[in-house]
């Protein structure tokens, strides 16, 4: 049986197949009964499921967060909201862990992730400062980095957040850094540098837990803005000689901690060089432009053949303009 795109269910569509539970909640009702509300979902997303109540209750029996359920129903709409929700025929079947691929359904970037390797495998060749080739190959010829970043999402639930989402934000910061640096006469080795590192401390910032993606214990407490400038001292101290003066490992550092922009997003500095200011608006392009991509895919913002969404997307609070086909034809 193919795979099921829930961003394209048809009201009414049957619902045979085996999804993810990504959460489930568990309520009660003013009269005291409880029911559990459960969200489902594959490398398409995710939907909802209609309530169930409390004299069906043990059809949701194992079927926590993370585990894979065979669903059998029937789409429909939550009157409330208007959102598709799945109404189920019987209980859910909850498959063995060992026979589930957790990561077939969690959700992934389009296109094979060789070309974005191939880009930035480029760019690294094309550095010509020697110290600063040396320090980015501490992470980017190191295959048990890449094999990491690759399986890193860009964040848990914003920007990103897909398998591969790091790599494919890490080659749109750089390709944006690189052009605004030549643009602005910058350094633009030290700016494709900056744009490979600032976000390393992803990789240990975040992991995959259960349903989905989650901070790690380091991540919640450090932070992935933090973590990358230690996890770049400690590549370095792990080399056993200096490849790199205190002066450039200082320019470094300032552009992970800085790459936020200021301290209310996780920035403990401000960007104090250009290279520095081209990497964090470098950052939120990539972040901004992602967030209205995926906005603008979100079927469930507009109403039936609308132009216009009819909720703001959290992600982007404002209303959104889905542009009809052929307005720039002929």
């Amino acid at each position: 049986m193919p795979p099921l795109n829930l961003t394209q269910l048809a009201i009414g569509e049957r619902v045979q197949h085996e999804l993810l539970v990504v959460d489930r909640v568990e309520k009660t009702q003013v009269n005291g009964d409880p029911f559990v509300l459960l969200t489902l979902g594959n490398a398409s997303g995710s939907i909802g499921v209609a309530p169930i109540w409390s004299n069906q209750r043990e059809w949701a029996d194992g079927a926590d967060r993370g585990r894979v359920v065979q669903a059998i129903g029937q789409v429909g709409l939550y009157p409330k909201t208007g959102r598709r929700q799945i109404h189920l025929a019987g209980p859910l079947r909850v498959l063995p862990m060992e026979q589930v691929n957790l990561h077939a359904f969690l959700p992934r970037i389009a296109g094979e992730t060789t070309r974005l390797w191939d880009w930035i495998d480029k760019r690294r060749t094309e550095i010509t400062t020697p110290t600063l080739r040396r320090v980015v190959d501490l992470f980017y010829a190191d295959d048990s980095f890449r094999h990491q970043l690759e399986q890193t999402p860009g964040s848990v639930n914003g920007h990103h957040a897909k398998l591969g989402g790091l790599l494919l934000h890490v080659f749109e910061v750089t390709s944006i850094a690189r052009n605004m640096a030549k643009t602005m006469n910058a350094n633009a080795d030290l700016v494709v540098v900056g744009a490979l590192l600032h976000d390393v401390g992803k990789v240990e910032a975040y992991e995959i837990d259960g349903g989905g993606f989650a901070q790690t214990p380091r991540g919640l407490l450090l932070g992935h803005v933090v973590l990358g400038c230690l996890m770049l001292e400690r590549r370095l101290a792990a080399v056993g000689r200096s490849i790199c003066s205190e002066g450039q490992l200082l320019d470094l550092q300032h552009m992970i901690l800085s790459h936020h922009g200021a301290l209310e997003f996780g920035s403990p500095v401000q960007p104090m060089t250009i290279e520095a200011e081209i990497v964090h608006w470098a950052d939120e392009a990539s972040a901004k432009a992602n967030d209205m991509i995926e906005s603008l895919e979100d079927t469930e913002s507009f109403a039936a053949g609308k132009e216009f969404s009819d909720k703001r997307p959290w992600r982007v609070g404002r209303r959104i303009w889905r542009r009809p086909d052929g307005v720039w034809q002929g």
